[in-house]
């Protein structure tokens, strides 16, 4: 599909070249680096990689390969959702979390209806194909992560959070596990796009479920077992080491 968000789906052989200037992508990267300043400085690494990664997947070629490997898709979303949510949400904590009487647990259902809701094949290619629903997606499945990961990092709760992190992991395997068996490929916009690479739609569409099957659920469970140990030690030391 020549209209596909990014640019028409590339080949092998242009797809390094396909760099996206939009000025949204552009705006958005250049918006980040402004409000730098405005970062406690112990924090500013996380948030500067979080910018990196912004560009990565909105200004590289990586953009532009989405439109052709369902597969590349998934990987920007996992990135999204589970590397630069994570990194604004720790260089961004709010403070108010602790006596906000949110619950993890209804966040935790909002973020997996939201991506679950993006990747219902009907929904994901109108998405693809049209600017306003492109973004949509993207600044809900970000937004929904990193009001997730706000709760992981900065509440005081390690119990909640490695819950929170393992219900995550358990859906969005599901999700994968879906698309892996699936028997036939669902998705339209990439009917026609995937051969060049030397994959079918419906390997293209396994090697997606896979991916968010395995791989996607390591940054969950590396934060999990960090919050676990945390748990383990003396409450005024685990207090101090994540409310810093």
């Amino acid at each position: 599909m020549d209209t596909t968000y990014c640019g028409p789906a590339p080949v092998p052989e242009t797809w390094a070249t396909q760099w996206n200037f939009d000025p949204v992508a552009l705006g958005l990267c250049a918006l980040l680096l402004v409000a730098l300043p405005a970062i406690e400085p112990r924090r500013r690494a996380a948030y500067l990689l979080g910018t990196l990664g912004i560009a990565l997947l909105f200004i590289s070629p990586l953009c532009g390969l989405t439109a052709a490997l369902f597969s590349v898709r998934v990987v920007h979303h996992v990135i999204l959702a589970a590397v630069l949510a994570p990194l604004f949400a720790w260089a961004m904590p709010v403070r108010a979390l602790a006596s906000a009487g949110q619950s993890l647990s209804l966040v935790v259902l909002l973020h997996a209806a939201i991506f679950w809701f993006w990747h219902a094949p009907s929904v994901y290619d109108e998405a693809v194909a049209s600017a306003v629903f492109y973004w949509l997606m993207q600044v809900t499945i970000f937004g929904s992560a990193f009001w997730m990961w706000q709760q992981v990092f900065h509440r005081p709760q390690p119990a909640a959070a490695i819950l929170a992190l393992l219900a995550t992991v358990v859906q969005m395997g599901m999700l994968g596990a879906l698309l892996t068996f699936q028997g036939d490929a669902i998705y339209a916009t990439h009917a026609w796009t995937t051969q060049p690479f030397g994959l079918s739609p419906l390997e293209d569409q396994q090697l997606a479920g896979l991916i968010m099957w395995v791989p996607a659920a390591a940054p969950y469970l590396v934060v999990a077992l960090i919050r676990l140990l945390a748990m383990l030690k003396p409450s005024g030391e685990n207090q101090a080491s994540w409310s810093g």
